[in-house]
């Protein structure tokens, strides 16, 4: 953040807890063992931190990690701060409230659907239709997953409301669905030749495209690097990002025999999983941070998680893409590869073996496909 020009403030909570609990709870619902542990206090915990996180990004200077700078002592007005205008997405909550106390505008920007449509499901709602009218069904999931928010969080929001920003309590009745009934402008950041916008949106609710940082201009790869990618034909990629797995061994030991089945070279990412503890075959390179614009382009198809911005990457670099899901928008972004053409359909992490794995690795191979990815 701070790399582009821009003042970071710390609001909250932790994303690797945040991360294992996530791949603990794949749904929306919290697990018997989550409930039994005490996982869902944690959560609302951290999630009242980051709330009130929000409102202090908005009228605090300096990044939020030490005490909050005292209008008092501060001898220039520049040292000082308090937001014009809010751009938040979806999960932050504080967003609409910290809005409404201070009268200024707010723009809602987010990867993946949040407003309701009939062309389909809320991306995290997984869900069976049955006899069910889709069109009709598609529509209610974005309603229905808003409810549920709602009452798992509503207490610590107009908890937020009455002590810390003074408002008046909001209603059960008007709390779901808020930003759509205040028609709040929204930019979603995908292609349209992905998702296209649905006829239902209004000119408040656009597509704009993938948002990318130019990094591999500036980016100087490693020797070691470059002497794998010349020793062979383009390698495949491999990487899970910031997900967070309770047996890394397991998982990179699975990932090294599916590339062992599938016949090809790999570059592996560490992550934060800790995959790739050991050691690895010639025919596997692992790797540390890399930007995905200079590393992509240079492998033939790319394995991932299915978070928004591996996807996007993936897309740009014209590469076939195999998602493995874990939880959240990722099985939907799974199904958009796969009703693209440019990738196989999506099997979740907790059902993965190396077996498929490998078979998704050949698919994503296949000429045809990689014509559609391009």
């Amino acid at each position: 953040v701070e790399g582009q020009g821009v003042e970071f403030f710390n609001i909250g909570g932790d994303p690797e807890a945040l991360m294992a609990y996530m791949v603990k709870n794949p749904g929306l619902l919290p697990n018997k063992d989550s409930l039994k542990e005490g996982d869902v206090g944690k959560r609302r915990k951290e999630m009242m931190e980051i709330i009130s996180g929000t409102w202090r990004s908005c009228i605090e200077a300096g990044d939020g990690m030490g005490d909050p700078v005292k209008a008092a002592t501060v001898e220039n007005v520049d040292d000082l701060f308090l937001a014009d205008v809010i751009i938040a997405n979806p999960p932050s909550m504080g967003h609409i409230h910290c809005a409404q106390k201070l009268n200024i505008p707010l723009h809602m920007v987010f990867t993946m659907p949040w407003s309701p449509t009939k062309a389909f499901p809320h991306p995290l709602a997984a869900m069976s239709y049955g006899d069910a009218d889709a069109k009709v069904a598609n529509y209610l999931s974005f309603m229905m997953m808003e409810l549920l928010t709602w009452q798992g969080l509503g207490d610590l929001i107009n908890k937020f409301r009455r002590q810390t920003l003074h408002l008046d309590p909001i209603s059960p009745m008007w709390g779901f669905q808020l930003l759509s009934r205040l028609r709040i402008p929204y930019s979603y950041l995908w292609s349209q030749t992905l998702i296209p916008k649905p006829s239902d949106w209004d000119d408040h609710l656009n597509i704009t495209g993938f948002s990318f940082l130019p990094l591999a201009s500036s980016y100087t790869p490693p020797k070691d690097l470059l002497d794998f990618l010349e020793a062979g034909p383009p390698p495949i990629y491999i990487g899970f990002g910031s997900i967070v797995v309770k047996d890394p061994q397991a998982l990179t030991d699975m990932i090294l025999k599916a590339v062992e089945l599938a016949g090809v070279r790999a570059i592996v990412s560490k992550g934060w999983g800790g995959v790739g503890v050991g050691e690895v075959p010639d025919n596997v390179y692992l790797i540390g941070n890399c930007p995905h614009d200079w590393l992509f382009q240079r492998v033939s198809a790319v394995v991932h998680h299915g978070g928004a911005g591996t996807t996007a990457a993936g897309i740009a670099a014209g590469r076939p893409t195999v998602i493995v899901p874990f939880f959240g928008d990722q099985p939907f972004w799974g199904q958009m590869m796969a009703r693209a053409g440019a990738g196989p359909v999506s099997v979740p992490y907790k059902e993965l073996t190396a077996e498929i794995l490998a078979d998704s690795i050949k698919f994503a191979l296949k000429p045809e496909v990689q014509e559609v990815a391009k």
